[in-house]
């Protein structure tokens, strides 16, 4: 099973969320609705270095996938999905500082 972390608020998160509904191979994480599952996230985040780029940039980093093998990605494509939109493409990921989302 595919683990998904986002939040409602995340314009990518929405997308991603509407093509893996009632699809048993994936479970989403809203990492705002739980203090447990937002610290999750962070340690993941925190640690893995499919992050660094997203962080340098001044992304959340959401969605995020990690696979059954312990893999992170960040990009829909790899897991099946279809990536974002163009109208998605144009508006930037949701960021630390709060703009793009």
């Amino acid at each position: 099973m595919i683990k998904v972390y986002g939040m409602p608020s995340c314009p990518y998160c929405a997308y991603v969320k509407k093509q893996i509904e009632g699809n048993k191979n994936f479970v989403y994480y809203d990492i705002g609705s739980d203090v447990h599952l937002l610290h999750e996230f962070l340690e993941l985040r925190d640690h893995n270095p499919a992050f660094t780029p997203y962080k340098e940039e001044g992304d959340v980093g959401i969605p995020a996938f990690v696979l059954e093998n312990g893999k992170v990605t960040l990009e829909p494509s790899e897991v099946g999905l279809h990536s974002y939109s163009e109208v998605l493409k144009a508006k930037k990921a949701c960021r630390l500082d709060g703009k793009g989302c």
